[in-house]
Formats: C-alpha cells, structure tokens, sequence
C-alpha cells in the first residue's frame, strides 16, 4: 500500500475521483511549503516554488499495487507529463511525521503557464 497526496481532478468530487474507486480515504492535507499548482487547462499541475509559504491542499489515499500502476499510466508517467515522488506534509498531519508520502509531479516545463496557487477546487 501507498499513501497518495491528490490535489486536482482525482480528489472526491473530482472528474477523474473514479480512478480510486476501492481505495480508503484517509483525510485531508496539505503539503510542507514550498510547491504550488499550475493551469494545465482542465488540470493542475503540482510544482516546486520558492515563493510559496503556503503549501498546496489536498487528500490522503491509501492506493494497493495495481491502483497505482494504473494511476502512473493515467498520469502519463511513462510519457514524462508527471512524475511520482515522496513529498513532505505540513504538520500537525493525521499520519504522523515519519509517513512516507507520495504525489505526482507535472514533469515538463511550466514557463508561460498560470500559477494557481494553493488549492484546486472541485
């Protein structure tokens, strides 16, 4: 099992929340500062920033193997339009601090491309 940081269309309510179907929910979050989101258009893109003070909102999924090989190849990770690595939660955190933590990455350049800011709503 992973636990999975979303913060765009995969959160509930989100177009794309049917690709965790199965999966348990495990609560709200937000990452440590220092990313943000980007416009993609009709998705975010979540990237590092040494502006932000805030950090980016999000929730926790507790994703089996299979959800997240299907979740890699939905996220274009072979196609480098993501990339999944471990980020750091702000705290307090549900999990506690020593929880390893996964998100995906926009992978591509993000010049020209409109900050969001904290948080994508559904």
């Amino acid at each position: 099992m992973t636990t999975l940081f979303v913060y765009g269309t995969l959160k509930r309510g989100g177009s794309n929340h049917a690709h965790l179907a199965g999966q348990k929910f495990l609560g709200p979050a937000r990452t440590a500062a220092g990313y943000t989101l980007i416009s993609l258009g009709d998705y975010p893109g979540l990237v590092r920033s040494d502006d932000d003070r805030e950090g980016v909102t999000g929730e926790l999924w507790s994703v089996d193997d299979p959800c997240l090989a299907h979740l890699d190849e939905f996220e274009g990770i072979t196609e480098n339009l993501y990339r999944r690595a471990e980020i750091p939660l702000a705290t307090p955190c549900s999990l506690g601090s020593a929880a390893p933590v996964e998100t995906y990455f926009y992978a591509r350049p993000v010049a020209g491309r409109p900050h969001l800011g904290p948080t994508w709503s559904v």
